[in-house]
């Protein structure tokens, strides 16, 4: 089971690191941006879901072996889902009538959630790690 739950943390970690920094960053630098900005609007709810689901299930894995790390992996589902059904439509609201004061706003508190995210699952990742 331990292995399972490293794996499944891992790859939420990997999933968020690529997304964020290569995938996300790849689309504006490879494509215009009227046609990079829909497509990853297109993305997000698809991304978000993965780290809803992929926390989910790294929790249930880990929690017998580590309550705590568990408490973080749920933490980290449960606070996606506000960004993924709230945050995320006020970023597209913004994007679509102008708000550019209000779209760097959200932006913001999106990026920053996701590091947290990301910083998050990799202290449970180094959890797995026995100090010696």
């Amino acid at each position: 089971m331990t292995i399972l739950a490293l794996l499944m943390t891992a790859l939420l970690f990997g999933g968020m690191v690529l997304y964020s920094f290569g995938f996300a960053a790849f689309l504006f630098t490879a494509l215009p941006a009227d046609v990079a900005g829909p497509t990853i609007r297109r993305a997000f709810p698809h991304f978000y879901l993965f780290v809803i689901v992929a926390a989910a299930i790294a929790a249930g894995l880990v929690w017998p072996g580590d309550p705590f790390s568990a408490a973080l992996l749920v933490f980290i589902a449960a606070s996606t889902i506000p960004a993924r059904q709230i945050l995320m439509p006020a970023i597209n609201t913004a994007t679509d009538t102008g708000a550019k004061a209000r779209f760097k706003w959200l932006h913001g508190a999106s990026v920053i959630i996701t590091l947290m995210h990301i910083g998050l699952s990799g202290w449970v990742l180094a959890r797995f790690i026995p100090l010696a």
